[in-house]
């Protein structure tokens, strides 16, 4: 079992299949948060928002993305 990611402004994230299908394989992203959002969902789900990271680490494009808690991993190991 994978150990839960402290979801804290500025933490880079992995985004794959595990968080939520739609970033599966070469869909991946690597992700700076910026806030995770406290609207209630469906349990275990989570909207954040951050920036997508290029391959040289700097931000690309600010996105908002639904994801599985469970499924978020970090970046860097």
């Amino acid at each position: 079992m994978h150990q839960q990611v402290q979801l804290q402004p500025g933490e880079v994230l992995h985004i794959g299949g595990e968080a939520s299908v739609q970033f599966e394989g070469a869909r991946a992203l690597t992700f700076r948060l910026i806030r995770v959002d406290t609207r209630s969902t469906y349990d275990g789900w989570l909207w954040l928002e951050g920036y997508v990271l290029g391959p040289s680490g700097v931000a690309v494009q600010r996105r908002r993305i639904f994801v599985r808690r469970e499924g978020l991993r970090p970046a860097f190991h």
